[in-house]
C-alpha cells in the first residue's frame, strides 16, 4: 500500500542562471513582475507566482510554501535573496544545513500556554504606559486562535456529565476566562474559542484554518492571497496537515515571537516522499492504516524531517482519515505529513462551510 521514497544526494535541481534571475527580482521592487492576478466574482486578487521557475513541479509541495513565504517577505533583511536560492536549491542546503527564516501566517494557542502569553502582552502594554507610550500599539502582528480546551476536568461520569463537568470548569477557572475575555476586547488580530466547543486540533481543521489566507496591502490597493501556515502550541499542531497547511508545534516563546511579527529560523528540511498506492480494504480502519505508516517512517528515521504523502491512493482516502495520520506526525518523529491540496481538501472545505 505504500513506498518511501527517500531523496537522492544529488546535485542542484536549478541552474546558477535561474537563481540569478529571482536574485535580481528579489533585490528590488521588481518583483512585482512575478505577481499575477486572479478575478473571483468580478473581485481581483494578486498572488506571487511560481509557475515560471524551471523544474518547480520538482520541488516538494511543503517546501513551495516556504519559497513563497520567502519570496513575498524579502526584504533585504529578514528575508534575504539568498534564502529564496537555498529553497530552490533545496536538496544541496540540505546536505550544508543551511538555515532559512520562515514566518507562518497563523499562530494557534490553547489555554494553557495562551494564558501566559497574553499576559505577556499585557504586561508589554503596562511597561510602555510606564514609560508614557501609547500601550495600545502593542498587538499580535498576526491572526492568532486560543481555543480553551484544555482546562476540563472529569469529575463527573454518567448521564449529563458533560454539561456538568463544563459547569464545574467555568467556575473553577472564571478568572482564567475572564482574563482571556478581556485579552479578546482588547488585542487586534485575537481570537478566542471557548470552553466547550472542542478540541483544538479539531476546531482547527473545521473552522479556523482557511487554507487560504488573503491581506490588504495599502501601498499597492489591492488583495494578496497566499498559502496558509500555523505554528502552535501543541506537537499535533499536525493534524492541519491534512489539509494542506503546512504547520508544527512549537514552544511558547517563539510563538510569541511569530505573534509580534519575527520569523522562525529553520535548517532547509529533507522531504521525505511516501507514495500510497490502492485503496483500504472496507475492514481496514484508519488506526490500523495511521499505526502501519508509523512504524515504517519509525524505521526510516524520519525525525526532523518532513514527510509529504502522494500517489494514486491519496485520493481514497477522506480527511478525517488524513487528519489521523497527520496527527500522528510527533509519534513517528517527522515535523509534519503533509498531504498536497487535492479535490478532497477542496470538498471538506464546502463540508465545513469554507466554499
Amino acid at each position: 500500500f505504500l513506498r518511501i521514497r527517500l531523496p537522492p544526494r544529488s546535485t542542484s535541481l536549478y541552474s546558477s542562471a535561474a537563481s540569478d534571475v529571482y536574485k535580481r527580482q528579489v533585490s528590488t521592487q521588481s518583483t512585482w513582475g512575478m505577481i499575477k492576478g486572479l478575478v473571483v466574482d468580478g473581485k481581483t486578487y494578486k498572488y506571487f507566482s511560481l509557475v515560471d521557475l524551471p523544474n518547480i513541479s520538482k520541488i516538494p509541495y511543503c517546501l513551495r510554501i516556504l519559497l513563497e513565504c520567502a519570496i513575498r517577505n524579502c526584504d533585504g533583511s529578514s528575508f534575504q535573496a539568498e534564502d529564496i536560492d537555498r529553497l530552490l536549491n533545496w536538496k544541496d542546503s540540505v546536505a550544508k544545513g543551511l538555515e532559512i527564516p520562515f514566518k507562518p501566517a497563523r499562530v494557534l494557542l490553547q489555554d494553557l500556554t495562551g494564558v501566559p502569553a497574553i499576559a505577556d502582552l499585557a504586561a508589554m502594554r503596562d511597561a510602555l504606559a510606564a514609560k508614557g507610550l501609547d500601550p495600545l500599539k502593542v498587538n499580535p502582528l498576526c491572526q492568532v486562535d486560543l481555543v480553551v480546551d484544555h482546562s476540563i476536568q472529569a469529575d463527573c461520569a454518567g448521564i449529563g456529565s458533560r454539561e456538568e463537568n463544563e459547569k464545574i470548569e467555568l467556575i473553577r477557572n472564571e478568572e482564567r476566562f475572564r482574563f482571556l475575555k478581556w485579552g479578546q476586547k482588547a488585542f487586534r488580530n485575537l481570537k478566542i474559542v471557548p470552553p466547550g466547543n472542542g478540541i483544538v486540533h479539531q476546531i482547527n481543521i473545521e473552522h479556523l484554518a482557511p487554507v487560504l489566507m488573503s491581506e490588504c496591502n495599502a501601498e499597492a490597493k489591492t488583495v494578496f492571497v497566499f498559502p496558509d501556515s500555523v505554528v502552535g502550541t501543541d506537537s499535533h499542531t499536525t493534524m492541519v496537515n491534512s489539509l494542506g497547511v503546512v504547520g508544527w508545534g512549537v514552544g511558547g516563546i517563539e510563538a510569541e515571537a511569530v505573534m509580534l511579527g519575527e520569523s522562525i529560523s529553520m535548517v532547509v528540511p529533507e522531504v521525505i516522499g511516501v507514495e500510497l498506492k490502492g485503496k483500504l480494504s472496507p475492514e481496514v480502519t484508519a488506526t490500523d492504516l495511521v499505526l502501519n505508516i508509523t512504524a515504517a517512517l519509525r524505521a526510516k528515521n524520519v525525525v526532523g524531517k518532513c514527510v509529504e504523502f502522494f500517489g494514486e491512493g491519496c485520493k481514497y482516502l477522506a480527511l478525517p482519515v488524513r487528519a489521523t495520520i497527520s496527527n500522528m506526525a510527533p509519534e513517528y518523529g517527522a515535523t509534519i505529513g503533509n498531504f498536497p491540496i487535492d479535490d478532497n481538501t477542496i470538498n471538506y472545505l464546502i463540508l465545513t462551510g469554507r466554499s
